[in-house]
């Protein structure tokens, strides 16, 4: 069962069978997450739990704008292969049925869903945008999905989780130590070098980009060891819809220009490609003694 804890500041106190709260796509009647701090969270109609507080807020409605939530470039079929990269490497490490997983920055939810069902995750996605959240409730129903600014914490308890995701994401080296259970593997994936470099070429003139894996490794290098690295590549046709829905969730096309540039192009092949880095915290590596 995940354990997830009380956001309101200053408690923390565990909600009691979150996972079983869960909602399908159909709706119901509303039902609430409320700990024995007598905090409760009610679930939304579209079956996500909101548990941003106000200090969590940099923005009336915080993530991804609308036109970002709703380019869903996995339903064109890009991402296939960022998916068998990231479900390969979760059977390398031979995660068990019912593992508790939780992805940070899910988006829209199309990855933590497809992996969720192909191994039988005990899964939650936390997403700071509320509209990518009730998109990731009503088309995946069997995880939970969560709203809550994972930069300043995420909402588990300690030692509570088996598996992390970061998909191209926001970063908590931390807080993903923190709630991990002993045993439990945390796997970042960053765009490579080449991702995206023939749109960039066409928008920005210039494809160059530097390996990011490097930064990562440095981020967490305080909490976690690195233990293997899986790289995913692919080259999907775009149509002129979907490229202006690849500039938009990829946060390259916020300026009129570049969108004026690429609505010239009738098609392109583009380059979609990630680096996936296997993390293990070292309290959990065998040249890095617990200190607990």
């Amino acid at each position: 069962m995940l354990a997830v804890r009380c956001t309101v500041r200053g408690c923390g106190a565990l909600l009691p069978a979150a996972a079983a709260n869960r909602r399908g796509a159909s709706g119901g009647a509303a039902v609430a997450l409320r700990g024995p701090c007598g905090h409760c969270f009610d679930i939304a109609r579209s079956g996500y739990v909101n548990l941003l507080q106000p200090q969590d807020r940099r923005a009336q409605e915080p993530g991804d704008a609308a036109e970002a939530v709703a380019a869903r470039l996995f339903d064109a079929g890009a991402g296939t292969a960022l998916l068998e990269s990231l479900a390969a490497t979760i059977a390398d490490l031979g995660v068990q049925p019912g593992a508790r997983t939780l992805d940070i920055g899910a988006g829209e939810g199309s990855l933590l869903g497809a992996l969720a069902r192909r191994f039988d995750l005990e899964a939650a996605g936390v997403e700071l945008s509320a509209r990518a959240a009730a998109l990731a409730a009503r088309r995946h129903p069997g995880v939970l999905w969560l709203v809550a600014n994972a930069d300043r914490g995420l909402p588990f308890a300690d030692g509570s989780l088996d598996l992390i995701l970061s998909i191209a994401a926001r970063r908590n080296p931390a807080e993903c130590a923190r709630v991990l259970a002993p045993g439990g593997h945390l796997v970042v994936a960053v765009p490579a070098p080449d991702d995206l470099c023939e749109l960039r070429a066409a928008v920005l003139g210039a494809a160059d980009s530097a390996d990011r894996l490097a930064k990562v490794c440095e981020e967490h290098r305080q909490q976690f060891v690195l233990a293997g690295v899986r790289d995913s590549r692919e080259k999907p046709r775009f149509s002129a819809s979907q490229i202006e829905d690849l500039l938009v969730s990829t946060y390259r096309g916020g300026r009129a220009g570049r969108r004026e540039r690429a609505q010239t192009l009738d098609s392109l092949e583009v380059t979609l490609s990630s680096r996936i880095a296997l993390f293990r915290p070292l309290r959990d590596h065998s040249l890095f003694p617990s200190t607990a």
